[in-house]
């Protein structure tokens, strides 16, 4: 053989294996990005899930403190907070001799659905009242309740809202 036989036979890729490198790779990278998409969502309805026990369970907390005479209530009240930053603010426990405050929360959580980082971390909530109904949230001198305000659906087929 010649000398150039053998470069002819050393080159590069020919064109039609390029384009099927190409072909396979975009298969792969079509498959790949919805699973990536996926993914993303099931992490951001573990966030909401893992937001939503926390708040919950603040506000719990809060009431269980209440009836336990640690915090003051007037006459009427649910005894529920009447905002969520209270639960990070804390309030006075009346039975400490020093006066020493509750905190249910060290910061509020934000809803993972809410894109607007602008916006207080409390205002990403939905609020419910003592007052109104599970069917029909409404806000009032309270907070019961907390659910989110994005007008998505979950995996499971539930909108966020009802979760």
């Amino acid at each position: 053989m010649t000398d150039a036989m053998r470069k002819y036979e050393q080159g590069g890729f020919t064109i039609v294996e390029l384009l099927v490198t190409i072909v396979i790779v975009s298969i792969l990278a079509s498959v790949a990005l919805p699973m990536a998409s996926l993914a993303t969502k099931r992490n951001k309805e573990a966030e909401l899930r893992h937001a939503l026990r926390e708040i919950r369970g603040a506000l719990d907390q809060y009431k269980k403190a209440v009836d336990d005479g640690r915090i003051e209530v007037k006459a009427g009240e649910s005894g529920y907070p009447p905002d969520l930053e209270i639960l990070q603010r804390g309030v006075t426990d009346i039975k400490s001799a020093a006066s020493q405050k509750i905190y249910f929360l060290r910061r509020i959580p934000r809803d993972p659905f809410q894109s607007d980082d602008t916006v207080a971390a409390a205002a990403n909530w939905g609020r419910r009242s003592y007052a109104s109904s599970a069917e029909e949230p409404k806000a009032g001198s309270d907070v019961f309740d907390v659910y989110s305000l994005s007008e998505g659906i979950g995996l499971n087929g539930i909108a966020y809202r009802d979760w």
